[in-house]
């Protein structure tokens, strides 16, 4: 699996690196260690970037199964 985070173009680069590691589960206090800034900052940077619109796309390869749901279990929804 994979993101891919669409109107990319829109955001500055640390924009860019906030937004990758917010989508991929990172908190914010995770997020300012790793990039050396504060967690106030990062917020403003994530929510600058939200603003600007960009859309983040999850990419499954394969198979999940999903589809396979025995006669039985789609009865008992």
């Amino acid at each position: 699996m994979q993101i891919e985070i669409r109107g990319v173009e829109k955001l500055s680069f640390r924009e860019r690196q906030v937004v990758v590691l917010k989508e991929t589960g990172y908190s914010n206090e995770q997020v300012a260690q790793k990039l050396r800034l504060s967690s106030s900052t990062v917020a403003t940077l994530f929510n600058r970037a939200r603003n600007k619109g960009y859309e983040v796309v999850i990419v499954v390869h394969g198979d999940l199964g999903i589809f396979d749901v025995d006669e039985g279990e789609e009865s008992e929804s």
